[in-house]
């Protein structure tokens, strides 16, 4: 585990351990842009380098991610897009709608991805399915960063759209093995 990545899982056991006001408030900075509400600034500052700016992406990461743990904090080692290709499974008739939202949050860009994450952590509350918002956070500061490579942010979209179609995929039917086939044919 690098260093990166130390610093979501201690900052996701942080937020595990708020009480019910701590998270009532990083919830309703929901409503404000990443960084911007005055009353989540306790709970989060401690976590950004001071030599961050105001735009810097992974400031701006761990304000969503704080906000999103708070709307649905059900912590699991499964990645945002396959719990979400999860929900679209378990909602089988409504799945297009599902995939058509997902489609919808890969095509978001640094200013509004949040706005997407916020509908579909509200819809996998609604489900009880949760995600590892570690990596989320490591995800998103590289979503948020305006000057990363196009093709860095590409290749994050790629993973998230395999995690999501894997989760929805049946398991392929067991094929019978050619020694198999065989020896049912011999048989008839």
């Amino acid at each position: 585990m690098n260093e990166a990545e130390k610093l979501s899982v201690s900052f996701i056991d942080y937020l595990q351990k708020l009480d019910r006001g701590a998270l009532a408030a990083l919830r309703h900075s929901l409503a404000f842009a990443p960084g911007t509400y005055p009353r989540a600034f306790r709970y989060v500052k401690r976590f950004v380098n001071q030599k961050a700016h105001e735009h810097d992406a992974h400031r701006l990461a761990l304000y969503a991610v704080a906000a999103l743990f708070a709307r649905h904090p059900a912590q699991t080692q499964t990645s945002f897009a396959a719990a979400f290709g999860e929900l679209a499974s378990r909602r089988a008739s409504k799945s297009k709608s599902i995939e058509q939202r997902f489609i919808a949050l890969l095509e978001a860009d640094a200013e509004n991805i949040v706005d997407y994450l916020r509908q579909a952590i509200s819809l996998l509350a609604a489900d009880n399915i949760g995600c590892n918002y570690a990596r989320l956070l490591e995800d998103l500061s590289i979503w948020m960063n305006r000057s990363a490579n196009p093709e860095r942010r590409n290749r994050l979209r790629q993973r998230w759209a395999r995690d999501f179609y894997s989760a929805i995929q049946p398991a392929p039917e067991s094929q019978p093995s050619s020694e198999t086939a065989t020896a049912q044919r011999s048989q008839s």
